[in-house]
């Protein structure tokens, strides 16, 4: 993501080569989704350089391999869970949390496969569950009873900002096809709550749409936990700056927050 072509020359020096461009993000926010890794297990070395460019307080949450999750669906998938954590190993307490993130089918029904699979999972590391079958929406109690044993987090995907009217640009009617109509859920199960939230195209509208995570976040903080909010947009163009809005909004509640890093100015040269 830190490789976005709309932020170049924005949030990243357009002439950073593409290798250097994860310190120049690390500048504006202080986490990232894993996304490249749902995708394709990344060589050690290259996960070495990542950490290289990131302060040890920066937080990861890299996704497990989709041959893991959606292909093999939690089962049978040894191989490439241990070259997956292998490859992650560099990045040692920066791997604020490992995302496991289901398809929209895997339901209730599929809750065996999870706990087994949570409980043969490295011990070390902390799990974060992002589920996508309105089932488990429904009735909860089944899924928080697993992930509480496995003291696992369930990551909430807020679409509902985003759903609430048609779209009106390309980048919305992409995203009203390919994003997940998800019911609205702010419980936390553990200390380190995740939030992924979706927008539009209008800033207006994004932070009318996210002040309830606003309190929700502060909240968290106010009773000792450490959250970690996702801002999205249907294009994702501005969500650095949109992700400083928000931690600002939250820090004007909890002024003990520590600022975001000082994002260097962008210049022509």
């Amino acid at each position: 993501m830190w490789s976005l072509r709309s932020w170049q020359g924005r949030f990243v020096a357009a002439s950073l080569p593409a290798a250097e461009r994860l310190r120049a993000y690390a500048e504006w926010c202080n986490a990232v989704e894993g996304n490249t890794t749902f995708y394709a297990t990344p060589g050690r070395d290259t996960v070495a350089g990542w950490a290289a460019q990131t302060g040890p307080g920066f937080r990861f949450l890299p996704k497990l391999p989709r041959t893991v999750t959606h292909e093999h669906r939690l089962a049978g998938a040894g191989p490439d869970l241990g070259a997956f954590f292998d490859a992650m190993e560099p990045l040692g307490p920066r791997a604020h949390a490992f995302w496991i993130q289901l398809p929209g089918s895997f339901t209730p029904a599929d809750l065996p496969a999870l706990e087994t699979f949570l409980r043969r999972l490295p011990q070390q590391h902390r799990y974060a569950v992002e589920v996508r079958h309105p089932g488990f929406f429904a009735e909860p109690d089944a899924l928080e009873a697993v992930l509480g044993r496995a003291g696992a987090e369930w990551v909430p995907f807020d679409t509902t900002a985003f759903f609430a009217k048609p779209p009106t640009s390309d980048a919305e009617r992409d995203a009203w096809t390919s994003k997940p109509r998800m019911p609205l859920r702010t419980q936390a199960l553990t200390a380190r709550p995740v939030i992924r939230y979706l927008g539009r195209d209008d800033t207006a509208e994004t932070v009318d749409g996210w002040q309830r995570w606003v309190e929700t976040t502060a909240g968290w903080l106010r009773e000792g936990r450490t959250p970690t909010v996702f801002v999205h947009t249907p294009d994702n163009a501005d969500a650095p700056a949109l992700a400083r809005r928000f931690h600002d909004q939250v820090r004007a509640r909890v002024p003990a927050l520590e600022p975001l890093p000082e994002a260097a100015p962008m210049t022509l040269f």
